[in-house]
């Protein structure tokens, strides 16, 4: 199975932390960067490739992840010289990939099994397989309904349910053919051109620990929790 993590990101929002480091190798506790946490996980998966998509300080990645073997698996690197976008990066790697692979994210802290869902995506027959988390959105306001300047309906500090993208995807080779590689692509448009081919991807519903790992609270918070979750998150690697 073959693997292709997002890595190429500056990870402003993550800012001072990302200043100097690209944001898949912060730390997570004392001994881990997020991206080897990854790549532990998706060995013991059963994943034996990885491409690495870098850019913003991809050196850095290069030097500490070198080619994979320390984790059982071969690592090779695909370089952006400009931002591509989320999946504007595999459209020059089609030629290396196979007819299924994973994307994900070299920023995402879960104990997803990445193998069932490029699992469920092959046997979907789906042009793409996304992970989704539910979410939970509370106003904190009371909400308006208006129609002409007349208030038609009102709710008092409504809670909004949501499925959410988890940054982790199955996906088809095929899937990327009608698109220009150097150009950018992104997963919102790759998604819509789906909805709009009435060729819609199909959602893998996960309901264990996700923590994107986007904001400085969100970091902060993966270093407290890491210690009594350490052996969730790395079991069989």
């Amino acid at each position: 199975m073959h693997a292709v993590i997002l890595a190429g990101g500056k990870g402003v929002r993550l800012r001072p932390y990302t200043t100097a480091l690209p944001k898949p190798l912060v730390p997570i506790g004392d001994q881990h960067a997020i991206l080897e946490i990854v790549l532990r996980q998706l060995s013991a998966a059963g994943f034996t490739r990885c491409t690495l998509a870098i850019g913003h300080l991809g050196e850095i990645i290069r030097a500490y992840v070198g080619d994979g073997s320390q984790w059982g698996m071969t690592v090779d690197y695909a370089t952006e010289e400009s931002p591509l976008g989320t999946m504007g990066p595999l459209l020059g790697l089609r030629d290396r990939l196979p007819e299924t692979f994973l994307v994900m994210n070299g920023d995402v802290l879960t104990d997803l099994d990445y193998a069932d869902v490029l699992r469920h995506h092959r046997d979907s027959g789906a042009p793409l397989t996304i992970a989704t988390y539910a979410r939970k959105v509370h106003i904190d306001f009371g909400v308006l309904t208006t129609d002409a300047s007349k208030v038609v309906a009102f709710t008092e500090k409504p809670s909004l349910d949501y499925q959410v993208s988890m940054g982790v995807y199955g996906l088809s080779r095929a899937t990327l053919d009608d698109y220009t590689p150097g150009l950018p692509l992104g997963f919102d448009e790759l998604v819509l051109d789906l909805l709009k081919a009435h060729n819609p991807p199909h959602a893998y519903e996960f309901d264990g620990y996700w923590l994107d790992i986007g904001r400085p609270d969100d970091y902060d918070r993966a270093n407290a929790e890491f210690t009594t979750r350490k052996s969730l998150l790395l079991k069989g690697a």
